[in-house]
């Protein structure tokens, strides 16, 4: 498996020129086409940034030879567009830049697109994504499926950690050696990292202490499960994921 279409969202943000040159670059790995979406409100497309996003997004992908198309349009989303991409590159403004920013980013991608997002901090700046992965394991539908959609980055990691925070309401080791035996026979050596409740530690504080631990560079994980356990253990997971990200997420519902 591999991704041909890929989609990136970019806005006037300062973050935007490296979300735009990671974009290239897995477009390039992939042979993939890229496909560049204005997300800006009409009130950031006035002035000298008008036409900014769509300059700099032409630039990039003729320099790197790529096959490339820009959605310079107003209609949320980029809906139509959706349907028919492997992954979508996108950030989560933050502070004064939300303004400008259309609130639907990523939130609204996580829920209507068909495909896999990867999230970047605001303040990233561009770097190595998927040599050192992180996957949030809580056995939910939305976990294995990121981990599937995932597997043309965790097929070129050089580690990948499954981290497991076992609660008092489930124990996920036997499930997390299971994961970590389906993706040796995609060729993906994993180790497995186990956490207990203790009461003292949240999901969320040890998957962030997890992170520092395995110098993480990604972190895969489902978005938005429903399942009773799920939610008990991982339950606001997925939101304090999104609003505190310390590296890239990549994320499916």
């Amino acid at each position: 498996m591999a991704y041909k279409d890929i989609m990136v969202y970019l806005d006037a943000a300062e973050g935007s020129g490296d979300r735009l040159r990671l974009a290239a670059t897995l477009a390039k790995m992939h042979g993939a086409r890229l496909i560049g979406v204005d997300a800006n409100l009409p009130k950031a497309r006035n002035g000298d940034d008008a036409g900014r996003v769509g300059a700099e997004f032409e630039a990039a992908t003729r320099t790197a030879g790529l096959s490339a198309q820009f959605i310079d349009s107003e209609a949320p989303l980029a809906r139509d567009q959706l349907q028919c991409v492997d992954l979508i590159v996108a950030s989560r403004a933050e502070g004064e830049t939300r303004k400008y920013v259309r609130d639907e980013v990523p939130e609204g991608l996580l829920h209507e697109a068909g495909a896999p997002v990867l999230i970047l901090p605001q303040e990233w700046t561009f770097g190595p994504v998927g040599e050192k992965v992180v996957i949030a394991w809580n056995t939910s539908r939305e976990a294995l499926r990121a981990v599937h959609e995932a597997m043309p980055l965790l097929e070129k990691a050089q580690k990948v950690t499954i981290f497991a925070f076992s609660g008092r309401h489930g124990d996920l080791r036997a499930s997390s050696q299971r994961l970590a035996d389906h993706l040796g026979r995609h060729g993906v050596a994993t180790q497995i990292s186990e956490w207990s409740d203790s009461g003292e530690t949240s999901a969320i504080e040890a998957l962030f202490a997890d992170l520092d631990t395995q110098d993480a560079d990604l972190i895969v994980a489902g978005a938005f499960g429903h399942s009773r356990l799920s939610e008990m253990l991982f339950g606001s997971v997925s939101l304090d994921l999104l609003r505190q990200p310390t590296a890239p997420i990549f994320m499916s519902h």
